[in-house]
């Protein structure tokens, strides 16, 4: 009891994460999953747990608690969500509510059932309503109406990061949460159809270079201001709030600084190579007019973002070219 009582008052964590703790990476597949998972790796932790779709389906209840039930993870980063662009939002608002919904009730049920030891939840930066003050606090979540185009994903965002604080307050559990803001790079979706602006913007623009078109037309009129992170910058920032962060608050992750729609397409049409004219199509909507998060709280903590937009760029870019015979079946 002496020896417990000494390690308390000299501030040491007794659940930090171990090297060798057992981490349930959900998700692993997708963009964030397949950083964190980078990350641990490199930072020596090497007893991952990893499941794919087809092998886990987090949607399923009795699926997961039985996973639970087996794996033990003492730890869980809970990655997985669907996720898409304003298009695939308006398309499947029901898809994006529902499995959003029951990925995050299950998993975190599941954590609860099982005493994981710590539970970090990723949210978004588009469940902040539509017209807030910028940068944006943490503090402005669910002061005001949500932006339309994507209201479905981000009502069901904000259910698991409530979820989370009701665990905690309810069963003492230690579940965090944060909010990344726009992510890109390695692993990311470029499907044209249902994938985020950044990754859809490299694809569109590569193969107009490639089948030699003229122009290229853009949704929206590229007045939009957005943030952007590299993956593998938001990987650092989960695993540094895993090992260094205790509380209710949803921290927000990000660079603090925006750029237009338009300097980004100009900025990937330079690292594309695309010699053609770029046009806007003004009947389409631009979606939220600004959203910069504000980073202070983990910067305070003492976490930044360490890559530029265009160096992310290049190695998104690159990475794209390196994989597009895959990404293309």
């Amino acid at each position: 009891m002496l020896i417990l009582l000494f390690l308390i008052l000299w501030g040491i964590n007794l659940d930090a994460m171990q090297t060798d703790s057992r981490i349930f990476v959900a998700g692993h597949n997708g963009l964030v999953g397949a950083a964190i998972c980078r990350e641990l790796q490199t930072k020596g932790y090497h007893n991952l747990i990893i499941r794919s779709s087809q092998e886990l389906d987090l949607t399923n209840q009795m699926a997961v608690d039985t996973f639970f039930a087996q794996a033990k993870p003492e730890y869980v980063f809970l990655a997985a969500a669907k996720v898409g662009g304003i298009k695939a939002n308006m398309t499947y608002p029901a898809q994006f509510a529902y499995e959003n919904l029951m990925i995050e009730c299950n998993v975190i049920h599941a954590a609860y059932k099982y005493k994981v030891k710590k539970l970090l939840f990723l949210g978004s930066s588009c469940i902040y309503p539509r017209d807030c003050p910028q940068p944006i606090k943490e503090e402005y979540l669910l002061t005001q109406p949500l932006e339309t185009s994507n209201e479905y994903y981000a009502i069901a965002k904000i259910s698991g990061l409530k979820l989370c604080e009701a665990y905690n307050k309810q069963y003492g559990c230690n579940f965090i949460s944060c909010m990344p803001t726009n992510l890109y790079g390695p692993s990311d979706n470029f499907n044209l159809k249902n994938s985020h602006v950044l990754p859809a913007l490299i694809r569109k623009l590569y193969e107009a270079k490639t089948n030699n078109l003229p122009s290229v037309t853009i949704w929206g009129s590229g007045q939009a201001l957005r943030e952007f992170l590299y993956v593998d910058d938001l990987a650092s920032g989960a695993i540094f709030l895993m090992q260094n962060y205790n509380g209710n608050i949803p921290v927000n992750i990000g660079t603090g600084q925006d750029l237009s729609i338009k300097e980004l397409v100009y900025k990937i049409k330079a690292a594309v190579g695309f010699e053609g004219q770029i046009e806007w199509d003004h009947t389409k909507p631009d979606g939220t007019p600004k959203k910069l998060l504000d980073v202070s709280l983990i910067n305070r903590m003492g976490w930044q973002a360490q890559t530029d937009i265009d160096t992310g760029i290049t190695k998104t870019f690159a990475w794209y070219c390196e994989n597009i015979l895959n990404l293309r079946k």
